[in-house]
């Protein structure tokens, strides 16, 4: 059985994390240093986006609605 070959958007993901660790991952318009796991993650799907990688958009949290 053939191995699955990993996707371009995981790559950049794991990319993204490894700068991260390493106090080298910026944030775009501003420049600051990203120390967050979210925020790394987001901007590697992100550069996957850019790039053409077939990754869904991110999904809109369900709103509560108001009674009344």
């Amino acid at each position: 059985m053939a191995t699955k070959r990993k996707s371009s958007g995981s790559r950049k993901v794991k990319r993204a994390m490894h700068e991260m660790k390493r106090g080298k991952l910026r944030s775009g318009r501003s420049g600051k240093k990203v120390t967050g796991r979210k925020q790394a993650i987001a901007i590697g799907l992100s550069e996957a986006r850019k790039s053409g990688a077939k990754i869904p958009k991110k999904k809109k949290s369900a709103r509560k609605k108001r009674g009344g």
